[in-house]
């Protein structure tokens, strides 16, 4: 994986889940700008996405590629899915919501670096 795009991913979802954590704080519901923030971080994690199948199909390959590949098409899907749940929750709690999934996402990148530092990717 390409460190600076991973880091750009996290800086995001961090950002993200900051103003999220905002949000809640001040008892405000979901508004038109978090969907905008939200696609931004997808479109950092699709990036993300396309360069590892990019550097999978050149032969860099974790040692286990199913659990990877699986790790990487999750990181894709939880910023949506947070989206369409915190969306469908109507009071402030939906930004708790989007919280938990902006604070998925580094996670999964973090073990998504470790998994492809085992072999020296």
């Amino acid at each position: 994986m390409v460190d600076v795009i991973a880091m750009v991913c996290i800086g995001l979802n961090l950002a993200l889940a900051l103003w999220a954590l905002v949000e809640v704080v001040r008892g405000k519901p979901l508004g038109p700008y978090h969907v905008i923030g939200v696609g931004v971080v997808e479109i950092a994690m699709l990036v993300q996405l396309v360069t590892a199948v990019v550097l999978v199909i050149a032969g860099h390959r974790p040692d286990d590629l199913a659990i990877f590949l699986t790790y990487l098409v999750i990181t894709v899907l939880i910023p949506p899915i947070g989206l369409v749940w915190a969306l469908a929750e109507k009071s402030r709690w939906g930004n708790a919501v989007l919280l938990v999934a902006a604070l998925t996402g580094p996670v999964l990148i973090i073990r998504l670096g470790q998994m492809w530092q085992v072999v020296g990717g």
